[in-house]
């Protein structure tokens, strides 16, 4: 099974002090499973919605059709570097057999607040929607943080989730995290009750029901993730086909890899058991070094664009989408502020802004697409070095206190590190292909 089955209609800190979010200069930021989503769930093309009726779907899990071998998938792993990373593409997309091709399963974890504690969190929510809306991924969940206390007057944003399903007809789940730091590097949380783990129950539900296994997206806090993990450690050999793991500072230079990016600060230990997942992780660094005037470096996924050069060209809807949170409106009218018309005094204001970004790498490459130096996204398989970045094979150890050492490894076939390799025009080239690809939406 590709998709996900139609429904039947009928959830980030760690043990350190709060710090400065290193990502927004404005301020810190610190179910079962609903689906808000549209539509009924009879006579349903699976993954789409065209119903006009608003529902709320519970996930129910879905029906194990078919399986890939363990055997086949590992041996899709060995091919190392960037090559290693589309041969499993080849896998998850039926493409190494012949068979037909079928949309890579993603999970997407992320701290999606409203109000916004960082826009780049919706702008992300719009991409991965926008893949799942073309089926280049099939969207199986979304996991939203349980905000920080200190930012207690921040909620998980489903309605955004709300919006995007509408957007795009898609009815994605949505379910919040654990509000409980983990107490050790190999803490499980035992004691926790269910509705503390309803988000990560969500996670290992999707994982034990695919048929093929599962890409997860980390933009937030690692704490959701590495608990699961932990819990069910040969589900995640079995079932989870890669990490992309949005945090960190990617200097191999141990001192400046000792300051601490902001979601590795909330959750340290978090952030270090991921590393110890039995799944391959794609580490993306959200900078190479902490407080460095230069926006783009080699081994950090960040770069920023003027808001201006994307949102005019987006259809009404997504304008709205974006508006909405940008203008961080807090009622409760979603639907009617997305259908409604434009607020073109605020959408001129918010043009004007610069927006931060990181994870738009990872997306792309979980899908089997990297960026060209023009910013056209392409297949990732046979780029060669015409592509402004890569998975690069290391080896790597994280200490409890969320210090990463690692080193080039041509035979590793585990651990990858995103490698800008154009840093001229990484920048623009992956603007490019942002605005290209949240063109798609309708």
């Amino acid at each position: 099974m590709g998709l996900i089955q139609s429904p039947t209609c009928s959830g980030a800190a760690g043990n350190d002090p709060p710090t400065v979010h290193k990502r927004c200069p404005e301020q810190t930021r610190n179910g079962y499973n609903e689906r808000v989503g549209l539509g009924s769930s009879k006579g349903r093309v699976p993954g789409r919605c065209g119903s006009n009726a608003i529902c709320v779907f519970f996930w129910k899990g879905s029906e194990v059709k078919e399986k890939i071998s363990r055997r086949r998938f590992l041996g899709a792993m060995g091919g190392g570097a960037v090559l290693g990373a589309c041969a499993l593409q080849q896998v998850l997309l039926g493409e190494a057999g012949g068979a037909k091709k079928r949309p890579t399963p993603v999970i997407h974890a992320t701290d999606l607040f409203r109000p916004y504690c960082d826009p780049d969190d919706h702008w992300d929510l719009a991409c991965v929607f926008a893949l799942a809306y073309a089926r280049e991924i099939d969207l199986r969940g979304i996991l939203i943080d349980f905000a920080p206390q200190q930012r207690d007057s921040h909620n998980p944003d489903v309605m955004a989730v709300a919006q995007m399903n509408y957007i795009t007809g898609l009815h994605v789940p949505v379910s919040v995290g654990s509000p409980r730091p983990m107490r050790s590097r190999n803490d499980s949380q035992p004691d926790a009750d269910a509705s503390e783990h309803v988000g990560i129950n969500m996670v290992l539900d999707i994982l034990r029901d695919s048929p093929e296994p599962v890409i997860i997206q980390i933009t937030g806090s690692c704490r959701d993730i590495a608990v699961a993990g932990k819990k069910a450690p040969q589900l995640f050999a079995d079932k989870c086909a890669g990490i992309y793991l949005n945090a960190g500072t990617g200097s191999p230079n141990e001192a400046k890899a000792a300051q601490l990016e902001y979601n590795v600060g909330l959750a340290p230990l978090s952030y270090a058991a991921l590393f110890d997942l039995p799944c391959p992780i794609y580490w993306m660094p959200c900078f190479e070094e902490m407080n460095s005037r230069q926006v783009v470096m080699g081994y950090g996924t960040h770069y920023l664009f003027r808001q201006s050069e994307i949102l005019p060209h987006l259809s009404e809807r997504m304008q709205n989408f974006l508006a909405y949170m940008l203008g961080k409106k807090q009622d409760h009218q979603w639907l009617t502020y997305l259908t409604g018309p434009r607020e073109a005094p605020l959408l001129e204001i918010c043009g004007t802004q610069d927006r931060h970004m990181w994870c738009t790498g990872g997306f792309l490459h979980a899908a089997g697409r990297t960026v060209s130096a023009e910013g056209k996204m392409v297949e990732c398989e046979g780029t060669g070095d015409s592509a402004v970045f890569s998975f690069d094979p290391i080896q790597l150890s994280c200490s409890d206190k969320g210090v990463t050492k690692w080193a080039r490894d041509k035979t590793a076939t585990r651990r990858y590190i995103f490698h800008v390799r154009d840093l001229a025009r990484y920048q623009e080239a992956m603007t490019k292909a942002m605005r290209s690809l949240l063109q798609r939406l309708p």
